[in-house]
């Protein structure tokens, strides 16, 4: 099999991307390189383009579903990766994770009941918890950065007496887990992950674990899927995975959420049902299908691209960021940089990032308050695009220091 292409730099402008095409929508100045969204600048495999090239030839496309196959290819790629083996019947599909991190809100809790999640975080955790009426109970994630090396950052870690005492004690019935967690990177252990999970069971909270980014996993890490730790976690967790990050698939909306306890999957369908939703994009499940039988070589090349872009990023930071620290990724294609001990001030550093760098990054700040002089920089993009982006945060940053403080 030969090799894929990604470096060729996709022209994504003019054709409806919200990563190219809305800044002046979100209040962002024209001629912005962006690094934000979660979406990659590389095109899908060709073999999942021809599937897709066949079904847009047919040329219609009337409502549709799945047949076996498609269960099959879903099934196949998390038992073969990951050693997770669901039935078929713990299936449902949905337009994406975060509708059904919506649906799992609404079917597993009432208005006014206690929420967990995990800032700074991907920020709908937040939004469907508030949306919806529920209480946001807040288990932050610790920032270790002692000991670390020039340039590097430290090391997020869960503190699991407040995670108790919040679940025990502020009667939380849900947590959102981020498995691997977006935007700090981190691919929790499987003890980590058990530690939570005997909490939940212990006092009655249901897991929702969004495992959307577990196939971008560094060398010396391995994601382990929540609900495969025991029959007693898969019957406890509301399993949320989809192609979109791993396949830049998210425009064609198709997730796979798995719940292997029949009552509470049928608490989840009866939100679905009351939402008015029913037949998924049928180019979605195209697409879907496609990429899990023929996208492993693909996405064992792309694995390896991203991880010389991280290596580019975290030499530029050491050699040309003095006074700012990359957290170190253990898993995703976002990178985490701090820039706390340099420029604390969020709305400076944000002012800095877009008008002196010329670069759109997810601020820190949309990722909770702990997120705070943090930006959140997507590095899955051709290498001469991320050559672009830290050049000009590169110079931007080298006059800032020539002019001295502010």
């Amino acid at each position: 099999m030969g090799r894929y292409d990604f470096d060729a730099v996709p022209d994504r402008r003019g054709t409806n991307s919200l990563k190219y095409d809305f800044a002046a929508e979100r209040g962002m100045p024209e001629g912005l390189l962006p690094l934000w969204v979660a979406d990659m600048d590389f095109r899908i495999p060709p073999e999942v383009s021809r599937a897709l090239v066949r079904s847009a030839e047919h040329a219609i496309f009337g409502y549709s579903d799945s047949k076996p196959g498609y269960f099959a290819a879903v099934r196949d790629w998390f038992s073969r990766d990951f050693g997770y083996e669901p039935e078929a019947e713990w299936l449902v599909k949905t337009p994406g994770v975060v509708f059904a991190l919506a649906m799992a809100v609404r079917a597993f809790t009432d208005p006014g009941d206690a929420v967990l999640v995990q800032r700074p975080v991907y920020y709908p955790f937040s939004g469907v918890v508030d949306a919806n009426g529920r209480r946001l109970v807040n288990n932050p994630l610790v920032y270790e950065k002692d000991g670390a090396r020039a340039g590097a950052g430290g090391r997020y870690r869960i503190d699991f007496d407040d995670f108790e005492r919040k679940v025990a004690g502020e009667g939380v019935r849900l947590f959102l887990l981020c498995s691997p967690h977006n935007p700090v990177g981190r691919v929790w252990t499987r003890e980590e992950l058990a530690r939570m999970g005997e909490i939940c069971l212990a006092h009655g909270c249901v897991v929702v674990a969004d495992e959307i980014h577990c196939d971008f996993v560094f060398p010396g890490r391995r994601h382990q899927v929540f609900a495969a730790i025991s029959p007693e976690f898969a019957c406890n967790t509301i399993l949320c995975t989809a192609p979109s990050k791993t396949f830049n698939l998210a425009g064609l909306q198709v997730a796979n959420i798995f719940i292997a306890d029949g009552g509470r999957r049928r608490r989840f369908l009866r939100e679905i049902d009351a939402s008015g939703y029913s037949q998924l994009n049928a180019m979605g499940l195209v697409a879907c299908q496609s990429a899990y039988e023929h996208g492993a070589e693909w996405l064992a090349q792309l694995r390896e691209y991203l991880a010389g872009n991280l290596d580019l990023l975290r030499d530029f930071v050491r050699r040309r960021l003095p006074g700012v620290r990359l957290v170190e990724p253990e898993g995703t294609y976002l990178a985490w940089l701090d820039f706390n001990e340099a420029l604390p001030d969020p709305v400076e550093l944000d002012r800095f990032i877009v008008r002196e760098a010329g670069l759109w990054l997810d601020a820190g700040t949309i990722f909770g308050p702990e997120g705070g002089g943090f930006e959140r920089v997507n590095f899955a993009c051709p290498r001469a695009t991320l050559e672009q982006a830290l050049d000009r945060l590169g110079a931007a940053w080298a006059r800032r220091g020539a002019q001295g403080p502010r």
